[in-house]
């Protein structure tokens, strides 16, 4: 078994926003895989579907609030018996730009305090992650304030695009196509 996670915060004040792209992109992936509708999973506070593509796939968007991803990713790895390698995590990237979209097996959690979060839970990093560029903040605004707005209409086809870009790499990794570091920019 998979597990695919995008990361986000629950509830419709966060949608479209730039710590929601890991939601954004995973809804755009399952769409794509004609994943049936997700449901709630109490156990681990998360709303789930799952595909068939060779192993079974779990989808999630966990509802634990960002920072504390790794609740819920822990406890699917432990209820399923996931092993990390077989973990994916979709989700924002403040030191990335805009359009720009960039895959990797393992490494650190950079700034990312979700990932920190998964991390420590997990007790490993060696798990995929594919980072959707949000950009950096302007000087004017505190981070947090930045990366919960809404994603300007005017950037809504880019960073459509860059969705798109991650559910390819996410396809491939399904597929069980060898990836180290891949980034794409999309226009």
């Amino acid at each position: 078994m998979k597990l695919i996670v995008g990361l986000g915060n629950p509830g419709e004040g966060y949608s479209e926003t730039y710590h929601n792209v890991g939601f954004a992109a995973l809804d755009i992936l399952t769409a794509r895989l004609s994943a049936r509708g997700f449901s709630f999973d109490k156990k681990s506070n998360s709303y789930l579907t799952d595909i068939t593509a060779g192993d079974k796939v779990l989808l999630c968007k966990p509802q634990t609030y960002m920072n504390l991803s790794g609740d819920a990713v822990s406890a699917l790895a432990r209820y399923y018996k996931i092993a990390p390698h077989d973990i994916l995590v979709l989700y924002d990237d403040i030191d990335i730009s805009k359009g720009v979209v960039r895959a990797r097996l393992g490494g650190s959690a950079g700034t990312h305090n979700g990932m920190r979060d998964i991390v420590a839970k997990l007790g490993s990093d060696g798990f995929a992650r594919v980072r959707i560029g949000t950009g950096i903040k302007p000087n004017y605004m505190d981070l947090a304030d930045y990366v919960l707005s809404r994603i300007p209409s005017g950037e809504k086809p880019l960073m459509d695009k860059a969705f798109a870009a991650a559910c390819d790499f996410c396809a491939e990794w399904i597929e069980g196509k060898p990836w180290q570091t891949l980034t794409v920019a999309v226009k």
